[in-house]
């Protein structure tokens, strides 16, 4: 398939300040799957992706890559965009966050996630996780440096190096890889030692202990090394001074590199180091002239955007639009932040003092509206996450009641952010939520043996007998069901139901005529020591052959 400039992989859903990332497909068939399954739903070129906050729509191709494209300005021109890092890795920080979110709730903790830019580095380059009291720095490039034993642990990418002396006093360190499944990414923890080849687990397979992130190889490490071993010292050999050539790839490498996270000061610095390199080959200084050709016109691009969003904050706080100043002035800081100009400071400047110098009331409009924009934004998200987990259920459950119970009131706190068709699997489970909170507080198929129920047919899912009910709805549909369906087991139920009620009682001895004494009907015997034996023998006997009770 030929590569394409142009194609931006991923998305978030709902709204540009999302942070639900979503991966296009690649290949036209399953595009159209895709489709359908997001019909419903809006995508973004998310602010949190180093994007526009554009909205984005897909393309279908038959002889490329399908990807995300803008819709075009209202002028009709194309869309200006000042992101470039568009391929399968560029919304990784957003799933390393969705993934240690579930991980950490799935243990009943909470964490609070940061996408810092220590340095002016790229969005998405560090995540920054923080709970109780220790923290995980997430390390997805090598644009910010880990530190070692100062505040929250590293976590290092895999094209993060290490230093060998650091794998020997630190024992192991922990890398982080993203690997794709579908069209998610599925987020995978690996330890690396000295001498030791590095070992990979999921996350429901690592814990949180004193000592920090711990996985299965951790134990082990420790268990075979209480000390760390000396490093044993061994003559190297003189380095030697790398050929023009190999000092050319070397550059080029960085420059692609400098262009993948986006960073303008590292273009800048790798096309005056390669402006200065002198005696390569013709056929490798020709890809140096064509790299630097497009690494300048990538850093107009960058300076264009730049001056765009400066112009807009300025034209904003000329107007006094107290709303939009907010919104631009979050998008330079987060976007902007580093290497400004004195014009770009004083722009900056004029938009905080207009800020602060806001009357309180007007302030408290424009904050709590920003933050009832926030609220639902989050909520948003999170009707999406839970209706997404909810698919793999086509009824209501005793065990669904809080994920039921969180969407509704995500869903309310949304707003109109839920799209049409969310709204309708909202209400749809609403109705199933009203409709069975009146079940037990436990599985129905829990007082049925399996032997039972699978000899019967399913009146759902039309599972025939001794075969497994299946998803009757949602995007799995057809698939094996962990339970069977409730009405399956409903039928079995009544039945021992009506089976009970038919079944005549025991007969008491007291419903007995004594035949030694003659007692009758609730009368007890004349012997002190309680009834008689062949009163409660012939009750026994009427009781086994289940004759009605006598007339009263």
């Amino acid at each position: 398939m030929q590569g394409d400039r142009r194609q931006i992989q991923t998305a978030v859903l709902g709204s540009a300040d999302s942070d639900d990332p979503l991966m296009l497909p690649l290949e036209a068939i399953e595009l159209d799957a895709f489709r359908h399954l997001h019909e419903s739903d809006t995508f973004w070129c998310g602010l949190l992706l180093g994007g526009c906050g554009g909205r984005l729509t897909t393309k279908l191709y038959t002889d490329r890559a399908c990807h995300f494209a803008h819709h075009p300005d209202p002028d009709g021109q194309p869309h200006e965009c000042r992101r470039r890092s568009r391929g399968v890795a560029s919304a990784d920080h957003l799933y390393v966050k969705s993934a240690a979110a579930a991980w950490l709730r799935g243990r009943g903790e909470q964490a609070r996630f940061d996408f810092t830019r220590p340095d002016g580095a790229p969005v998405g380059s560090v995540v920054d996780i923080q709970f109780k009291d220790r923290g995980l720095r997430v390390h997805l490039d090598g644009a910010v440096a880990p530190v070692w034993d100062e505040g929250s642990e590293p976590v290092l990418g895999t094209s993060v190096p290490v230093d060998r002396d650091t794998l020997i006093d630190r024992w192991y360190v922990h890398r982080i890889r993203l690997d794709s499944e579908g069209t998610a990414r599925r987020v995978k923890i690996g330890t690396e030692a000295f001498a030791r080849p590095t070992e990979w687990f999921g996350l429901d397979d690592c814990t949180m202990t004193e000592r920090g992130l711990s996985t299965p190889a951790v134990e082990r490490i420790i268990e075979s090394r209480r000390t760390p071993p000396p490093s044993r010292w061994s003559p190297g050999k003189a380095k030697k001074v790398p050929e023009p050539d190999t000092r050319a790839q070397g550059l080029l490498r960085r420059l692609l590199y400098a262009r993948r996270i986006e960073s303008v000061a590292l273009v800048a610095q790798v096309c005056g180091e390669i402006a200065d390199l002198a005696g390569v080959s013709p056929e490798i200084l020709g890809q140096l002239e064509a790299a630097v050709r497009h690494a300048r016109a990538w850093l107009e691009e960058q300076a264009e955007v730049r001056r765009k969003l400066f112009a807009g904050l300025d034209e904003a706080v000329a107007d006094q639009r107290a709303g939009r100043v907010r919104r631009l002035l979050f998008r330079v800081n987060a976007t902007a932040s580093h290497d400004r100009t004195e014009a770009e400071e004083a722009i900056v400047a004029r938009a905080t003092d207009y800020f602060a110098g806001l009357d309180s009331h007007t302030r408290q409009a424009v904050e709590a509206e920003a933050a009832t924009e926030r609220a639902a934004a989050e909520a948003a998200g999170r009707v999406r996450t839970l209706l997404k987990g909810l698919r793999r259920h086509d009824a209501y459950a005793y065990e669904l009641r809080d994920q039921v119970k969180e969407l509704l009131g995500a869903a309310t706190v949304a707003g109109e952010r839920v799209t049409a068709g969310q709204a309708r699997d909202v209400a749809l489970w609403k109705e199933r939520f009203a409709a069975g909170r009146s079940l037990p507080p436990y599985p129905l198929h829990s007082r049925v043996g399996r032997r039972y129920w699978i000899a019967r047919s399913c009146p759902r899912c039309h599972a025939e007998q001794g075969k497994d009910c299946v998803l009757v709805e949602g995007t799995d549909t057809g698939e094996r069901r962990k339970y069977p369906h409730d009405e399956r087991v409903q039928l079995i139920l009544h039945e021992r139901k009506a089976k009970q009620k038919q079944t005549p009682r025991a007969w008491r001895v007291d419903e007995v005529t004594c035949p030694d004494c003659g007692r009758g009907y609730n009368t007890p015997c004349e012997s002190p020591a309680g009834p008689h034996r062949s009163r409660v023998e012939l009750a026994r006997e009427y009781s086994r052959l289940r004759k009605p009770p006598p007339k009263r």
